[in-house]
């Protein structure tokens, strides 16, 4: 993917000097003229097409802002109760993830994510030790991570050609 993004800014810039015109407009052509280079030479470059990367890291932070907002509210709800109702539970989340990295950064959403602490990580990097403060059943809080952040996660993981 780096690659790729520094080609595409060298044949903008070389755009630049062709055209003879060095304003921001003239470089934002040429960075879409590159762009289509780019996709064009995309067999020959390594990795999969850096824009489908930068779309999914995109739309990762839009689902962990919109799972923000939720777990926000759900705090919210649970600290303006008269009495408290809640229960919170701790429970083993078995991950899909395949690197370390992709891990790391679920384990870091799911921290951040209010209510909800990684307390540690498997050996194996497969399990997940979970603290939950509203914990409904494993499999509704289970589903919940794996349909929204997990698989966020693994759409940027995704390395093979699209």
């Amino acid at each position: 993917m780096a690659v790729q993004i520094v080609v595409n800014l060298a044949l903008a810039i070389f755009w630049l000097f062709l055209s003879g015109s060095y304003t921001m407009n003239s470089f934002i052509l040429g960075y879409l003229f590159a762009m289509g280079l780019v996709f064009l030479m995309r067999k020959l470059l390594p990795g999969r097409f850096y824009v489908i990367t930068l779309y999914n890291v995109i739309k990762l932070v839009f689902v962990f802002i919109s799972e923000l907002i939720k777990a926000n509210i759900g705090v919210l709800r649970i600290i303006l109760q008269p009495q408290i109702k809640n229960e919170s539970a701790f429970f083993v989340y078995e991950t899909d993830l395949k690197h370390k990295w992709e891990v790391a950064l679920l384990s870091n959403l799911i921290t951040l994510t209010p209510g909800t602490v990684v307390i540690g990580v498997n050996d194996d990097m497969k399990r997940l030790y979970i603290h939950c403060l509203d914990f409904s059943t494993k499999e509704e809080e289970v589903a919940a991570i794996k349909g929204s952040l997990e698989k966020a996660v693994r759409e940027v993981g995704e390395y093979d050609e699209l």
